[in-house]
């Protein structure tokens, strides 16, 4: 390896690795996403090598040799600065102990979908050392994310990625959060999304007998959200008096709720088959996970306008308000606690509206038949 004083005009021709004549253990070498410098040396018997960071702001040879130096000065009075990337210096390696860390925290569906960040929409990070993942390998992976899964799934991605470099900086892993600076999408106008009874035709005809088919039917015929039925477990279906009973820590509002289920829906239910290894309705473990996979694998035989899986939500709520159902009687299935049951109406109002929310989700459903058939 060719050894040499480090300065710019060393850099511009620079092949392979070039180590410092002055700094014993600081070098810098060319790969094919840049320049990168690093920190060499024997520590308890084996060599060490560690990332400072590739070339550019804010490491320049000046700023990355008194960073190296700042290092070895550390081992040499007996702390051990190289200890957090012996635990495993990859991002693949690290997400483990980020995840535990955040178990603290986070909710159990928020985990998940941190968890599904990281270890699904970042594999092509994976193998890389986590110092050496730069704003431009971030941004190339945001993009194609948005490519393939619309702008809220790279904005969720960017916003996990941050939090997990934000962790990477206290843990002394990284210097710097490449996230910051990426940009983030577009999501569109205001949710006001409703499908029409064309839209809703193509799409009931366009689902199959898989998973995700029957959780889209049945967001459409209770008007639950998707996490709600996604995660959804055997131990919250009575079919005896045929209801969902979503527990407090099920629901968005932390309030609890005893869905009734139409006819239609329970039909949905009935055919979807038991495993003896899972709880799960619609997965195998721990909820539903192919979300953005699957609805885009949909979307490619709709050919209707953009629309997202709340939208599902907003048009239940939507018709049945056009069938004749009175509102408040559409917020007790929505397990809305606005309108008439916000404030001090909803302090004395404990009506649970059981019957009428059955009438409600059963006249929609015979509606919907109609308009599919």
């Amino acid at each position: 390896m060719a050894t040499g004083k480090i300065t710019v005009a060393r850099l511009n021709d620079l092949e392979g690795w070039l180590w410092d004549e002055k700094v014993c253990g600081f070098g810098v070498r060319k790969q094919k996403r840049g320049l990168f410098y690093y920190v060499r040396v024997r520590h308890n018997g084996q060599q060490v090598m560690r990332s400072i960071g590739r070339h550019g702001s804010p490491w320049t040879p000046d700023s990355a040799r008194a960073k190296a130096l700042e290092l070895l000065g550390t081992l040499a009075s007996g702390s051990d600065p190289f200890a957090p990337s012996l635990t495993g210096e990859n991002f693949g390696a690290v997400i483990g102990g980020y995840l535990l860390r955040k178990q603290r925290s986070l909710k159990p569906r928020s985990l998940n979908a941190v968890e599904r960040h990281l270890r699904q929409y970042s594999a092509s990070l994976h193998k890389l050392p986590v110092a050496d993942i730069d704003r431009r390998t971030i941004a190339v992976l945001l993009g194609q994310v948005e490519t393939e899964c619309g702008a809220t799934s790279r904005n969720r991605l960017r916003s996990s990625l941050s939090a997990f470099y934000a962790w990477a900086i206290q843990e002394g892993l990284v210097e710097t959060n490449p996230v910051q600076g990426t940009g983030k999408a577009d999501e569109g106008a205001s949710r006001d999304r409703v499908l029409t009874p064309e839209e809703l035709k193509k799409l009931w005809h366009a689902l199959s007998d898989n998973r995700f088919s029957e959780i889209v039917r049945l967001l459409l015929l209770t008007a639950a959200r998707r996490n709600e039925i996604g995660n959804l477990t055997w131990d919250e279906i009575d079919l005896k008096r045929k209801l969902i009973v979503f527990a407090p820590d099920r629901t968005k509002n932390g309030r609890g709720l005893e869905l009734p289920l139409s006819a239609q829906a329970l039909a949905v239910i009935n055919r979807v088959p038991r495993r003896n290894s899972s709880s799960f309705l619609f997965s195998d473990a721990n909820g539903y996970k192919g979300w953005d996979q699957d609805k885009m694998r949909l979307d490619a035989r709709l050919g209707i306008a953009p629309w997202r899986l709340h939208d599902l939500r907003r048009t239940a709520a939507t018709y049945m308000a056009e069938l004749g159902v009175q509102p408040w009687y559409v917020e007790a299935v929505l397990n809305h606690q606005s309108g008439h049951k916000s404030g001090v109406a909803g302090t004395y109002n404990r009506a649970k509206y059981a019957d009428e929310m059955r009438a409600a989700l059963q006249r929609w459903a015979d509606h919907l038949d109609r308009i599919v058939q």
